[in-house]
């Protein structure tokens, strides 16, 4: 067995950032006016769920047509009843401004050129959503967003990013002095493998930030990358930090059911431009299901597929655009038209085979609006959390926007105070002397 290391390596930050995506990198850019941001990613740096994210990031952009009021009642009426409405209302109220700073950073969302001559943001529209109000790069708006956001995160000064790290336990003042009960739990650093020389080591810093997703990776049918797989969820539980709705698993309606294109999803935009869903004899069968069809929200929708293939003991069900004209499906389609076309499926002549699969974790760790856990000088941003946007079902877009979003609250709250650890204070080396083979 491996004893203590009493070398290991130890480092020290101001902000430790752990994920990098969407959440994580908005996160640090924001802090990194003031503060020194380490970034941790467990695989390579765009490797996670926000590069996977198609359809696009919902917020009120036509107000002649929409209403903050609008989107409001959607996510609620999506949520099941159990969303938390003052979260809610600042998500909505906060959203076309933080999306104004994505497209800052260089964000290229798709625009077009109305009768008027103008220049306008082309909205789409998707389950759940009474308007259009989707703001999308095409059918790879997750790929855009974090690719422009590595661009910047990488040519800061203050920033660092480390590829490669896992992080394995977080370290409070609870843990160091167990008998102090007294003095609040205060997060000051966490336990990081090095997955390049395999070694734990010591990150400390004065805040520290959960950006490492949801959980979907449970699941054998899931859209998710192999990194979502809950660590920061157990890492704040193991702590003491409480976790909300953890129940609550949204599966996404449409991924493409083919052996050779394993979790692969079909944007629920495609349905908000006119895709149907149909059975193998070509039928439709949503509206027997749902007043909304195929613009219900992603539970009724995932469960009325799910009743058709146990009813019908079919292996899945077809998603069909090809009504619509070539042109204007590659336009808007152009991954899922590449992807599904490698595999022999031309979605301008032809259905797309779909199932439902395990797609986001609705609940986890319980945050306020500042994106605070129960531990002090410890956040949580992104799909780790649950800030009570999505209550049971989460609504389509919704996603990069909370992200965004509880991103810039944290940051704000970071920036505003003041808050230095004892430097001095001892921080045990990873022990791994009681640690065996999993096997």
């Amino acid at each position: 067995m491996n004893q203590v290391n009493e070398q290991a390596v130890e480092h020290q930050t101001d902000v430790l950032i752990i994920g990098s995506g969407a959440a994580g990198l908005t996160l640090a850019l924001k802090v990194a006016e003031k503060y020194r941001v380490t970034v941790l990613s467990k695989g390579k740096l765009k490797e996670g769920s926000t590069l996977y994210a198609q359809g696009g990031i919902a917020a009120v952009f036509d107000e002649k047509k929409d209403s903050i009021d609008s989107h409001i009642d959607d996510t609620l009426n999506a949520g099941a009843g159990l969303c938390d409405e003052p979260a809610v209302r600042y998500t909505a109220e906060h959203a076309k401004e933080c999306m104004q700073w994505l497209i800052d950073q260089g964000v290229p969302f798709d625009q077009f050129e109305n009768k008027k001559g103008e220049t306008k943001y082309h909205l789409t529209r998707e389950g759940g959503h009474s308007h259009r109000r989707i703001l999308h790069a095409a059918d790879a708006t997750g790929k855009a967003v974090q690719t422009t956001l590595i661009d910047q995160v990488l040519n800061h000064p203050n920033i660092t990013l480390w590829a490669k790290y896992n992080a394995v336990d977080l370290i409070t003042t609870k843990k160091l002095n167990p008998n102090d009960t007294q003095a609040p739990n205060r997060c000051v650093g966490a336990y990081v493998w090095n997955r390049k020389n395999e070694s734990v080591e010591v990150i400390r810093a004065n805040y520290v930030a959960l950006a490492t997703g949801g959980a979907s990776k449970v699941y054998l049918y899931t859209s998710n990358p192999d990194v979502a797989s809950g660590d920061g969820i157990a890492m704040a539980w193991r702590a003491g930090c409480s976790v909300t709705n953890m129940e609550f698993n949204q599966f996404h309606p449409t991924s493409l059911y083919h052996p050779d294109a394993q979790n692969f999803l079909i944007t629920e935009a495609m349905r908000g431009e006119g895709a149907v869903l149909e059975r193998a004899d070509g039928s439709r069968f949503m509206p027997e299901f749902d007043s909304r069809a195929e613009l219900a929200p992603r539970d009724i929708v995932a469960r009325a597929i799910d009743f058709e293939m146990k009813r019908s003991g079919a292996n899945c069900v077809y998603l069909n655009i090809s009504h619509k004209d070539k042109d204007f499906i590659i336009e808007h389609f152009p991954t899922i038209y590449a992807k599904c076309l490698s595999v022999g499926i031309d979605i301008t002549k032809s259905p797309i085979p779909v199932v439902p699969a395990a797609h986001y974790t609705c609940g986890g760790i319980t945050t306020n609006t500042d994106a605070q856990t129960a531990i002090d000088n410890l956040f949580a941003v992104g799909e780790v959390a649950y800030t009570g946007l999505h209550g049971a079902n989460r609504m389509a877009s919704n996603s990069l926007l909370e992200c965004i979003v509880y991103a810039h609250s944290a940051g704000e709250k970071i920036l505003n105070q003041t808050i230095e650890n004892d430097p001095n204070q001892r921080v045990p080396q990873w022990d791994e002397s009681r640690v065996t083979d999993s096997d």
